[in-house]
This record gives structure tokens, sequence and C-alpha cells, in this order.
């Protein structure tokens, strides 16, 4: 039997635990990750369980 080899993504807001389950060897680019927890969406980087939040663009205001 395959044993489960990979571990549920965690929120990097409220480190609560996602939806995601990801293995050492994924990688994820400008990936959007929503949390169930804290209801907020974050853009992600992912290489071997390290996580990189990128920059959003703040919303421009109209004149």
């Amino acid at each position: 039997m395959m044993e489960k080899q990979g571990r549920w993504l965690l929120c990097p807001n409220c480190h609560g635990k996602t939806r995601i389950w990801v293995r050492e060897d994924t990688t994820l680019s400008n990936f959007l990750l929503f949390c169930p927890k804290c209801k907020k969406e974050e853009l992600i980087d992912l290489r071997q369980y390290h996580i990189t939040r990128l920059k959003k663009p703040d919303a421009k205001t109209q004149s």
C-alpha cells in the first residue's frame, strides 16, 4: 500500500489548513490560494513546501 507523501498547504495569513494537498516536489506559480477559515485569497508561489507571497496590486481609485 502506498503511503501518503505530502502535507496540507497552510494559509499564510491565519496558518489554518486549506483544501490543497501538496507533495514535496509540487511547484506552484501565481497560484490563487483561498482559505476557508479566514475567507481570504492570497496569490502565492510554492517550491518545496516554501510559500512566497506575491504582491497584490493596490486598487486604484477612480477620479
